[in-house]
């Protein structure tokens, strides 16, 4: 019974959950950038369908003015080289036109472009060569707000507070601008308006004005992904992660939906995500937003996707170490619980043989002593004693093989099932599932619930033990239980005593203490005994069954 009690032991700790399921919107931007070749091909259709509207003959220099803004719109935000050709191509018709208004239409296309490349110098020298008096009114508006995202901009690259602080003034005061020629219903001035409280620490205004502005059922994909992007930072200063998660997400799949390459919301979803810990999603996000900054060319957006990207892969690569050592751990864990099986099996097997000869010995002796009355009542005593061990050895046995072979068959079943996942994510090649499905092994947890079987069983076999254990013991010095234990460490030892199981070597295996704690803890129970302590452990194996 001893190495039954082991067995189970084994049985339990290597049983473990697998819970399913994952966080719907990441499952949703998961599903989007897959499909992103489809929205690129729909952009590809788009772009060409420009092109192909430059090569009608005898067009006027202004309609070849619209088709190249139209062709640098389609590129500004999906790819820097493109977009900076189609600039300098409205630059140079706005030149040969010699309008004012062309050329700071065009001039301020190329100033965007170079800020989103992160040229800085070369953004500052551009806005400055237009002068206030040659931009007209109409595009005020953009020029000021370009400004101020030049000096966001500038000051989120440089990180550091003596010299960002500045920066955010000077946004700030553009903005200012910025605002009084933007129309009040416009995308622009909302957008603008809740920057601004944000960039001034008016955190519950801004809020307010972003969530609106994210409600607003005229938002382009493009815009809605600005604004929930932005909104984000909101949250993170609220120290609300899963509202700013959320929002990067949606950001990410719209800027995918609107195939936008010049983007920060997948690399700040990235940061979130390792920070909370989803290494998988970090990671799928982390390569989108490698490839965004490729494809577009963003020097600054390549600069710091390189600041986290290692963090995340050698976080990774720690993973699949801890999980390639606990696959091992497993299987040689599996291999002995083999053994023990069949080692089992030979066992109970010698056992019920051993059985069969003892009540054949006793029957045989039975019929020699009838002739003596006094040899016959003490053979019947012997007898009956010997039956109500073997009935008590019987019923221990039925609960316990009863629990075993219960155990052993739930442990295959996961374990067929484990296996059968384990095998199919690896011919799938997706080895950070497997990671995945091994977190869920809680050695401490499967510990708790052997435990807990243990001190069912024990009492459903001895349902009085506590109590008669109890009166062996001083009134003061008696055991009292913490609600919801059934048994303690003291009783357990004991317990074990009352199974047959003595050696303090094989006790502290089973209940994970050193040899000289359960010594300890042995010497302390006999010394709070009513009774002499050599005759201790014989009352306890006296305790009966049902």
């Amino acid at each position: 019974m001893r190495k039954v009690l082991i067995s189970i032991m084994l049985l339990t700790i290597i049983c473990v959950r697998s819970i399913a399921g994952s966080d719907e919107l990441m499952h949703q931007l998961n599903g989007v950038m897959q499909n992103a070749a489809k929205y690129e091909a729909d952009k590809i259709k788009q772009i060409e369908s420009y092109r192909a509207a430059l090569q009608v003959s005898d067009q006027s220099p202004s309609t070849i003015f619209r088709h190249y803004e139209k062709l640098y719109e389609a590129f500004k935000v999906y790819n820097y080289d493109s977009a900076y050709t189609y600039a300098h191509r409205l630059i140079e018709i706005a030149n040969s036109l010699n309008d004012v208004n062309y050329q700071a239409s065009a001039k301020i296309r190329l100033s965007f472009i170079l800020l989103s490349g992160g040229l800085f110098k070369e953004t500052y020298d551009s806005l400055s060569t237009l002068q206030k008096h040659l931009v007209p009114d109409s595009l005020k508006g953009t020029y000021y707000s370009l400004w101020a995202r030049y000096y966001y901009d500038l000051a989120g690259y440089v990180s550091d507070y003596n010299y960002s602080f500045k920066y955010d003034e000077l946004g700030n005061t553009y903005i200012d601008s910025a605002l009084h020629y933007f129309v009040p219903e416009s995308f622009e001035y909302k957008y603008y308006a809740g920057l601004k409280a944000l960039k001034t620490n008016k955190l519950d205004e801004g809020l307010i004005q972003l969530e609106q502005l994210l409600n607003w059922p005229e938002l382009s994909k493009h815009q809605l992904a600005i604004t929930a992007s932005t909104l984000s930072t909101v949250y993170l200063q609220r120290a609300d992660t899963a509202k700013a998660i959320e929002l990067l997400v949606r950001a990410s799949i719209a800027d995918i939906q609107s195939t936008t390459k010049e983007t920060v919301a997948i690399f700040h979803l990235a940061v979130l995500l390792y920070q909370t810990g989803d290494l998988r999603h970090a990671s799928m996000c982390i390569e989108g937003a490698i490839a965004n900054a490729k494809y577009y060319g963003a020097r600054q957006r390549q600069l710091q996707v390189s600041t986290i990207l290692p963090l995340i892969e050698g976080e990774r690569i720690a993973a699949m170490e801890a999980q390639k050592a606990i696959l091992i751990k497993y299987a040689v864990v599996v291999t002995i619980l083999v053994l023990a099986l069949i080692a089992l099996s030979w066992i109970i097997s010698r056992q019920i043989r051993k059985l069969k000869h003892a009540k054949s010995a006793l029957s045989l002796a039975n019929a020699a002593q009838k002739t003596a009355i006094e040899q016959l009542q003490e053979s019947n005593r012997r007898l009956e004693e010997l039956n109500d061990k073997l009935e008590e050895v019987n019923k221990i046995k039925e609960e316990y093989i009863g629990y075993f072979f219960n155990a052993d068959s739930e442990f295959y079943s996961k374990l067929d099932k484990i296996k059968s996942t384990i095998e199919q994510k690896i011919k799938e090649r997706r080895y950070e599932d497997i990671t995945y499905y091994l977190n869920k092994i809680d050695t401490r947890k499967e510990k708790e619930e052997l435990l807990l079987s243990f001190d069912r069983i024990f009492l459903k076999l001895f349902p009085n033990f506590v109590q008669e254990m109890n009166a062996l013991l001083h009134p003061e010095e008696q055991i009292v239980l913490r609600e919801g234990e059934l048994l303690n460490t003291d009783l357990r030892i004991y317990a074990l005593t009352r199974l047959g199981v003595t050696d303090p070597e094989k006790i502290a295996g089973i209940l994970g203490y050193s040899v000289k704690t359960i010594y300890s803890y042995k010497s302390r129970i006999r010394n709070k005994s009513r009774i002499p302590v050599e005759t201790f452990e014989d009352e306890v194996m006296k305790i009966k069954t049902i």
